[in-house]
Order: C-alpha cells, then sequence, then structure tokens
C-alpha cells in the first residue's frame, strides 16, 4: 500500500493474480500497460472527485479499474457522482485517441497502437456495465436516486447489478456447452464472480449503509438550510413506523414529514432532522412517528 496526496492506493488480490499469469507467459509489458491504464482511468475519478471537494480515503485497483471509498459516502449530490463515474471511462478515450494518433505518425508499431486502442476501449466500456461497482453501475445509482427514494435505489441497485453479474458468469462457460472442446473464459469468469460476491455482500449490508446515509444526513440538510432550499413533503398517516417514513427519504431532498389523517386534516409537521435523530438516538425504528411528538 501507498499513500499519497492522502490517499492510500493498493492493488487488489484480483489483479496480483492477473499480474503473476501475464509475468508466467511473457506478457509483462502488456502488463505494464494495462497497470498503466487503470491507474490513469482511476486517477481521473480522484482528480474529478477532488475538485469537488470529496475526501477520498482509499483507492483499490482491479483488471478492469478501480473502487475509492469515499469518507462523505451517499449523501454526496447525485450530479456530482454521475460526473465522477464518467470521469474514469473518459480517460480511456483521450488514451485511445492518442494511441491511434501515435500508430498514424509511425512512432508506435501498428499492432502495438491497435493493442493499446482495444486495451483502453475494453476497460472503458466493461466499466460502463450497469453492475456496481463499476462506473456505469454508479450511473444506474446515481439515476435511480433522482426518480425514487434513496433505500429502494440500494435495493434494486444491487439487484440488477447481482442479475447481470450472474450473467456474465454464464457467459463465460457458454463456450464450453456450444462448441466441443471449447473452454471457459476464465478473466471473465473471475471478475463475474468478484462482481457477484461485492453485490451479494452489498446487498446483505444494506441495512448499514442505509443507518450511513441516515448518519450523514445532517450535513447535507445544513447544506439545505444554509444556500435555501425547496422541501419535499412526505405524506403518512399516523401508523406510519418511523422506519417506512425514513426510506421514503430522497437523496437530494429535503423533507418535511406530513402526518395526515384519512379524512385529509394535518395532525402534524416535522423536519427531518427530527426524525432522523429520534431514530438515531433511541433506535426504535418501529415506532409510530406520531410518538414523536409525545
Amino acid at each position: 500500500m501507498i499513500k499519497l496526496y492522502g490517499i492510500a492506493w493498493s492493488v487488489h488480490p484480483l489483479f496480483v493474480l492477473v499480474m503473476l499469469a501475464s509475468i508466467a507467459t511473457g506478457y509483462f509489458v502488456e502488463l505494464i500497460t494495462l497497470f498503466a491504464i487503470v491507474l490513469v482511468h482511476e486517477i481521473g475519478h480522484v482528480v474529478t472527485a477532488r475538485g469537488f471537494g470529496w475526501t477520498v480515503r482509499e483507492v483499490k485497483l482491479l483488471p478492469f479499474g478501480g473502487v475509492a471509498e469515499i469518507e462523505e459516502g451517499a449523501n454526496l449530490p447525485a450530479r456530482e457522482e454521475a460526473i465522477v463515474a464518467i470521469a474514469g471511462p473518459l480517460q480511456n478515450v483521450w488514451m485511445g485517441v492518442l494511441a491511434w494518433f501515435m500508430g498514424f505518425l509511425g512512432w508506435w508499431s501498428h499492432d502495438w497502437a491497435i493493442y493499446v486502442m482495444q486495451a483502453n476501449m475494453m476497460i472503458g466500456l466493461f466499466n460502463l456495465l450497469p453492475i456496481l461497482p463499476l462506473d456505469g453501475g454508479k450511473l444506474l445509482q446515481a439515476a435511480l436516486s433522482r426518480i425514487q427514494p434513496f433505500h429502494r435505489t440500494l435495493v434494486w441497485g444491487s439487484r440488477i447489478s447481482l442479475l447481470l453479474s450472474s450473467c456474465m458468469i454464464i457467459v463465460s462457460v457458454v463456450p464450453v456447452f456450444r462448441h466441443p472442446g471449447g473452454g471457459i473464459q476464465a478473466n471473465l469468469l473471475a471478475v463475474g464472480f468478484f462482481l457477484l460476491l461485492t453485490n451479494w455482500t452489498a446487498y446483505r449490508h444494506i441495512p448499514f449503509l442505509f443507518i450511513r446515509f441516515l448518519t450523514h444526513r445532517a450535513a447535507a440538510s445544513s447544506r439545505s438550510l444554509e444556500h435555501g432550499s425547496w422541501a419535499l413533503p412526505i405524506i403518512i398517516s399516523r401508523h406510519h413506523t418511523i422506519a417506512s417514513a425514513l426510506r421514503l427519504f430522497k437523496r437530494d431532498s429535503y423533507h418535511l414529514i406530513v402526518v395526515m389523517e384519512e379524512q385529509g386534516s394535518i395532525v402534524a409537521v416535522l423536519p427531518e432532522q427530527r426524525l432522523v435523530n429520534g431514530f438515531l438516538a433511541e433506535g426504535k425504528a418501529d415506532r409510530a412517528v406520531l410518538e414523536l411528538f409525545m
């Protein structure tokens, strides 16, 4: 692990296995090139994230990109998350164009220029698959969070990622059944299993991820109050629990909780901080929201 500019950089064990396999098969130069492409891809994310003022704690490099740990978590604006996510594949665009240009000028051999172009295309396009924690998965999650509550975004983001990861594993073994003597696509199989296990773990940890979202909600609420913001009301009945109300929170919105009778009369209105603090302080998520006034 290396620490640069306050960020811990490390290589994931999956990348280490790829490195050892490349060295054993004599593809050392290709390995260094792949490592450089992945590193520049991830630097694109980090520079953009820090430009928005994010605190990047750690970056783990993988054969197809990297995974960054952000201190602020899920309360960052969806727009910023989308821009940071797309910043990685954009690095592959200019590197691919540069490789073509170098080949066109004759400064690189034709075969080497094609290899670097294809490597950038492969990494860039692969990262745009809508699977977490790939860039495409983050773009999907940012889009989902704009149209539905954040808890549902976590659930469906993980479910879609699990489904597509499973499809990747199936695709990797299809050649065995389609062609006599066909071999398994080992790289795709390994990556598919990695993504499947990562998303299965994330799916099981959704309650923890949602609590983390709520604990950082106070800072997001302070920003909304400081700059002025529209409030998005959440209308519930007197029988709604604190947990069910919290699961209606949207990522980039400030909420007022309106408790209403079936006849349409308003029983109570409280700011979202009251609901979040009531849950975090006592942890009784199955209490009725109305009990916060008693």
